[in-house]
């Protein structure tokens, strides 16, 4: 994972809605930068919604959330109007994000390694600094666990 007390990695993805959203729109404030695997599965699903059950107490400490993962804007879309998910979710096909803040590697599943993104959380201080690494995360009380360290 990318270290704590590094500088943030710029970016600009698309969110949702087709719009661009840059890690510097966001300067001076905290940010909370979650990568998941996929739109719609099980422990996605959980961390998604645990964030967004925790998303008003985690906007009064001064932070937004953002979830990021290899998705298309579409299945994004989909996505939030399912679960009423009130933050934005950004599309990285490429996956330059996602490897630059190293959320990308070998995963397990039913025994089998393979490449893929790994479930973690970086959040990012008023200054673009890197205050807190989750390098692996439990999806249902995630939003609770970052929201003690704002």
């Amino acid at each position: 994972m990318i270290e704590e007390g590094t500088r943030a990695p710029a970016f600009t993805l698309k969110n949702q809605d087709g719009n661009d959203v840059s890690l510097s729109d966001f300067a001076g404030k905290k940010v909370v930068i979650y990568f998941y695997p996929k739109d719609d599965t099980p422990g996605c699903t959980k961390e998604a919604c645990s964030f967004r059950d925790n998303h008003q107490a985690i906007l009064d400490k001064g932070a937004v959330i953002l979830g990021v993962s290899a998705d298309k804007e579409s299945s994004h879309t989909k996505f939030r109007e399912k679960y009423s998910l009130p933050f934005d979710l950004l599309s990285d096909p490429e996956r330059t994000v996602i490897r630059a803040y190293n959320a990308w590697g070998t995963r397990s599943m039913y025994g089998k390694l393979f490449e893929g993104i790994l479930r973690s959380t970086v959040v990012i201080d008023e200054t673009g600094t890197v205050m807190k690494v989750f390098p692996k995360v439990s999806p249902a009380k995630h939003g609770e666990e970052v929201l003690a360290v704002l």
